[in-house]
């Protein structure tokens, strides 16, 4: 029984780092696959090489990251082209990642500086109508208040296969979000932050996959490191500490959960 790293931008490691990180990933750390999150379409088209030179391992996962100016219509238009015309030719994917701006939105509105969020809201319904069309899962970055207005649009179009990676919410969110079956995943900053610690106490492990966002720094006991997939095995020992489980049976379990929601 190996691990799996549910969120990681492959892209965004220089080309040797990323291919070197596979192979060790693979072949030395006991990870069994990794689910590669897109940032745009060059980025999408990274991710399906990199899926298909290591078949089976990758599940890639075709989007647009929502905290980055939006493209043109036009390029919006070629990536969801680009999209579909996988889907007919069978390829496994997910759509992802997408959601809203939460953090770029936030800052702006601290410095001032009026934020439209509206054409986010209507790229991710758009996203979420596709994920329904093509029956994909669908890997969103939603957080906060954004996490409500992303159930809004999964309930509208009855998505049913959604994962909130890094999520951060409410109390009401969380429910909302357990009662519709949504997956999150939680990354290695489980070990010190203190409210990713009271998610994962309330919220079901039958629920959860474990994920790095690599290449994202992380402090603690990661500090000065470069993220990497096998730091999911520790992310799985601490939420195996925090529900009270033995360790065996929580990385049985969240291993699980990713390759069924991802097919992989």
């Amino acid at each position: 029984m190996s691990w799996i790293d549910a969120h990681i931008h492959l892209d965004l490691y220089e080309e040797q780092d990323g291919r070197g990180l596979l192979q060790e990933a693979f072949e030395r750390d006991q990870v069994d696959a990794v689910v590669a999150v897109s940032m745009h379409l060059k980025s999408c088209e990274h991710n399906r090489l990199l899926a298909q030179q290591f078949e089976d391992r990758i599940m890639p996962a075709y989007g647009f990251h929502p905290e980055q100016p939006l493209p043109s219509d036009s390029e919006l238009d070629a990536l969801f082209d680009w999209i579909e015309e996988k889907h007919r030719q069978g390829e496994k994917f997910a759509i992802g990642e997408v959601g809203l701006p939460y953090y770029t939105r936030t800052e702006a509105q601290e410095k001032g500086e009026h934020f439209d969020e509206t054409p986010y809201l209507a790229l991710l319904e758009r996203f979420a109508q596709l994920a329904a069309k093509l029956d994909r899962p669908i890997v969103l970055h939603a957080v906060y208040e954004d996490a409500d207005k992303a159930c809004e649009l999964l309930e509208r179009y009855n998505v049913k296969r959604a994962h909130f990676h890094w999520f951060k919410g409410g109390s009401a969110t969380i429910e909302r979000m357990i009662a519709n079956g949504y997956y999150i995943s939680i990354t290695p900053d489980v070990a010190y932050e203190q409210e990713i610690q009271q998610l994962v106490s309330s919220y079901p492990v039958e629920l959860m996959m474990t994920e790095t966002d690599g290449p994202w720094p992380f402090e603690g006991p990661f500090e000065g490191k470069q993220t990497r997939p096998w730091m999911v095995r520790y992310v799985v020992g601490a939420i195996a500490e925090l529900k009270g489980m033995p360790q065996e049976q929580a990385k049985q379990q969240l291993r699980q959960n990713a390759a069924d929601f991802y097919g992989i």
